[in-house]
């Protein structure tokens, strides 16, 4: 992370390299923060610490300062309770928690304020051969994974990376996300501006959109769908973005036709990446899925994908080391997304996460093509598949749906069933639930059973 930024600052000192809630920093600025607070970290002897913030800056410049003395910082959610931060913190053995929030004290780890690692000092010389960075899964399904990755990987693709100045790009992920790390480096990494909102929820973020003129957001398949019922309420023109990413889900076909539809002249594509193996790169050729010609990558492929029982495996050179208490894994290692797929045509059609596939009395039925049924339908602004408990077949298709403004909730749920009539049986929906909002963790749906 600190070469980006030094990059960034030698190439330009005074380009604005963040707008947040606290002020504006340059590159130079942002720069200077992270060598002060490695010196900091350096003279206090911190190996090892987690982060607790919602000041963007902050957590970049503690990030860029790990890289730079060979600590491994974590970043944890920036709203984390104390009793979960205290359970992370033994669980992943941070002692250290670097934090501006006030109230953390009484947990067993030290709280450190950033001000007080502020320091002088020379000037550091060649980076570390190691430079390890830990990264928390969601989380979605039960307790996070600790995922141990370093920094040279992460930002390799980097040196050969295109200039973006002058594009500005909107934070949407949090900065505890190994999606949000992508967006932080990717922007850093081409003199970018980004803007890092407190909020990250669509309907917190559109004045910041038309303030700021973001002209470059990634986000969630999820996002996108509310983002897009914030700027057909809104009376002004909708922006001209440049850059449209979707990541982190599923992007249905409808949703990238309705995006195709509102900015017919903005690049859209969606990013395939995960904790562990990171990203695949970006397909922006605008159709759902990803293209089957990816599966013919050789042995010598930065990145290779192959289909096994239905699962997606991937092989990347900028896999993780490892989990957090484990040995190095091998670098040539395939991963298990959990993400079940199907060949149709020449696209890897996903069919959702294997611990989200519902059992219908024996039948096997994946949520995310019930679940682009149901959003497709007139009145619906985004629509939640899921297992629901039944003594009699073990599970049922349940689904919670979100009326889009003025629907009717009974025609809705009518022409949800007629939509979903021609699906096998056990496929078809036999609960509808009208919601006001879905059941969510960082813009991401969350498919659990209820």
């Amino acid at each position: 992370m600190i070469e980006l930024l030094r990059r960034g600052a030698e190439r330009q000192p005074d380009a604005l390299a963040m707008i947040a809630e606290g002020g504006e920093w340059s590159y130079a600025r942002l720069t200077a923060e992270a060598e002060s607070l490695a010196h900091g970290l350096r003279a206090a002897g911190i190996e090892r610490f987690a982060v607790v913030s919602n000041d963007i800056p902050l957590v970049v410049a503690l990030l860029a300062a790990s890289s730079l003395i060979g600590a491994e910082a974590c970043t944890y959610a920036p709203d984390i309770s104390v009793e979960e931060m205290d359970r992370q913190a033994t669980s992943f053995s941070h002692p250290v928690v670097v934090s501006d929030r006030d109230d953390l004290a009484g947990t067993s780890s030290v709280i450190v304020r950033p001000e007080s690692l502020r320091g002088d000092g020379p000037a550091f010389g060649s980076l570390p051969e190691r430079r390890p960075l830990l990264v928390l899964t969601t989380g979605s399904t039960g307790t996070p994974k600790g995922v141990r990755h370093d920094w040279s990987r992460q930002v390799s693709r980097m040196s050969a990376a295109r200039d973006g100045s002058g594009q500005v790009w909107l934070l949407a992920y949090g900065p505890q996300q190994f999606a949000g790390l992508q967006v932080l480096i990717h922007t850093l990494g081409t003199g970018a501006t980004l803007v890092a909102p407190s909020v990250r929820r669509p309907q917190a973020v559109l004045e910041l959109i038309h303030e700021h003129a973001v002209s470059h957001i990634s986000a969630t398949p999820t996002f996108w769908r509310f983002m897009l019922a914030e700027f057909r309420a809104d009376p002004r023109p909708v922006p001209p973005f440049t850059q449209i990413t979707l990541g982190g889900e599923a992007a249905p076909g409808a949703l990238l036709e309705e995006l195709r539809e509102t900015w017919p002249d903005a690049r859209i594509s969606h990013i395939y990446a995960g904790s562990e193996f990171g990203s695949t790169g970006s397909v922006r050729d605008g159709d759902d899925g990803l293209p089957v010609s990816l599966l013919e990558g050789t042995n010598d492929a930065d990145v290779s994908l192959k289909i096994v029982d239905g699962q997606l495996y991937v092989r990347s050179g900028a896999s993780m080391l490892g989990y957090h208490g484990e040995e190095d894994r091998p670098a040539d290692e395939w991963w298990a997304t959990g993400d079940m797929v199907e060949i149709v045509g020449d696209r890897i059609e996903f069919r959702g996460r294997q611990s989200d596939v519902i059992n219908v009395g024996g039948v096997k039925v994946h949520p995310l093509p019930v679940e682009d049924r149901v959003t497709t339908v007139a009145g619906v602004q985004a629509a939640r598949v899921y297992g629901r408990a039944n003594a009699l077949v073990g599970a049922v298709v349940a689904v919670d749906v979100v009326l889009a403004p003025g629907a009717d909730d009974k025609a809705v749920k009518a022409a949800i069933r007629e939509a979903c009539a021609d699906l096998p049986r056990p496929w078809q929906p036999k609960s509808i639930v009208v919601v006001e909002e879905l059941v969510m963790k960082e813009n991401k749906v969350i498919r659990g059973g209820a």
